[in-house]
């Protein structure tokens, strides 16, 4: 005989088999009543709650849109690997160093962590100068510190688009009034538009090298707009160290300048997660105070801390891609935009993004369709540098298409 289950809620119990499976249950003055029971696992009955009016509006739809991941594809026509090209990650694992320091902090685990980060801090130091830093989990923990800490609701922040979607979702989230600045043509920042939209913002976002177009902002016109506006520009770098510009020396020179960073690209690190952010001082104590206790965990901060100590690790990343990009650029049949980043933005005209890389995972090629990009057309993709085999395959598919 099958064994049999109990559910209980306010002293009733209900025996449900294990063949079963609970559909909905209502409380009605205090006693349970079901709803709908279902063999092999079928709703018999699909309800929605009450209480969803109480999310918050922005929540209620939308939101992130991730990559495909390899796990939802069935590769076909022969091919036996997937080519992750969706999520811009470095395609070679973390330094042996960044493993053995995680390894050893895990063994400490049951400790929390240093609130301050000193350790981490330090070696950033060591690593680009004595600036003043702070981390976060990954970017998206500092760029949601850092607007929690400047934004109240209704204030605006300007963001230069198509772009990166969370500086937008996590402002909203903040109750922030978002304006959206248009990039020219050639997605080049258009910079007499972002600063007369964003003189008066609280809070300005600008990403260079540019997700998803790969498009570098130089620090002169950088500091062009840092010198006209009243807030605060926070300049994502996250794919700094595949260009050829040095955003650095700005932080000696304006006190409204945050350069964003991750160890998710040239070092490896993507699913431990770290962010950091060179921060001009008067900032760094708000900041503290506005950050979530303990976010960034023990291991990680470790681990980032063994991947600073391998430089040659980060300098095989670059060349690598530097080298690899140039070809993909040059052998693709589809126009491909100038990129400073790890990836390439593609123009798939006449088909749209979401058709191509619905094509290219059917032979084991994983892509992201640009679509849910702000401000983008329905007809571009990107595409991540990655090993020399899974880029073959890319082009390969691509240039079939």
């Amino acid at each position: 005989m099958a064994r049999q289950r109990q559910w209980s809620y306010t002293g009733q119990v209900v025996i449900i088999s294990p063949r079963h499976t609970l559909c909905n249950v209502l409380i009605k003055r205090g006693k349970l009543i079901l709803k709908g029971l279902a063999r092999g696992g079928r709703m018999a009955e699909k309800r929605h709650s009450g209480y969803t009016t109480l999310v918050r509006e922005c929540y209620r739809s939308g939101g992130y849109v991730f990559a495909r991941r390899a796990a939802d594809i069935s590769p076909g026509g022969g091919t036996c690997r997937v080519a992750r090209l969706a999520s811009n990650e470095n395609p070679r694992p973390p330094s042996p160093m960044a493993v053995e320091m995680g390894f050893q902090a895990l063994q400490e685990a049951n400790r929390y962590p240093d609130e301050r980060m000193a350790d981490l801090i330090r070696a950033l130091q060591e690593f680009h100068g004595r600036y003043h830093f702070v981390t976060g989990v990954g970017m998206d923990g500092v760029i949601e510190t850092v607007i929690r800490t400047l934004v109240s609701p209704g204030e605006k922040v300007a963001v230069s688009t198509p772009t990166f979607s969370f500086y937008g979702l996590a402002a909203v989230a903040q109750g922030a009034e978002v304006v959206n600045v248009p990039r020219d043509p050639a997605f080049s920042v258009d910079i007499p538009s972002f600063v007369r939209m964003a003189r008066d913002a609280k809070l300005s976002f600008l990403c260079t090298p540019n997700n998803p177009t790969g498009t570098v902002t130089p620090p002169e016109e950088v500091e062009e707009i840092l010198s006209a506006i009243s807030g605060v520009l926070f300049l994502d770098n996250a794919y700094v160290e595949f260009c050829d510009h040095d955003y650095r020396a700005l932080m000696g020179r304006y006190d409204n300048l945050i350069l964003g960073r991750t160890f998710s690209k040239a070092f490896s690190l993507a699913g431990l997660r770290v962010g950091y952010a060179f921060m001009p001082e008067w900032l760094v104590p708000c900041y503290m105070r506005a950050a979530t206790p303990f976010t960034l965990n023990s291991v990680s901060a470790s681990a980032a801390i063994g991947a600073l100590h391998d430089p040659l690790h980060v300098q095989e990343a670059v060349e690598r891609v530097r080298r690899l990009r140039e070809q993909v650029i040059r052998e693709c049949r589809y126009p491909v935009f100038p990129s400073g980043a790890n990836f390439v933005m593609v123009d798939v005209s006449p088909s749209t993004g979401k058709e191509v890389a619905d094509r290219l995972a059917e032979s084991g090629v994983l892509v992201r369709s640009c679509e849910s990009f702000p401000g983008l057309g329905a007809h571009f993709i990107r595409v991540s540098i990655g090993e020399e085999w899974e880029n073959a395959q890319f082009l390969n598919v691509i240039n079939a298409v």
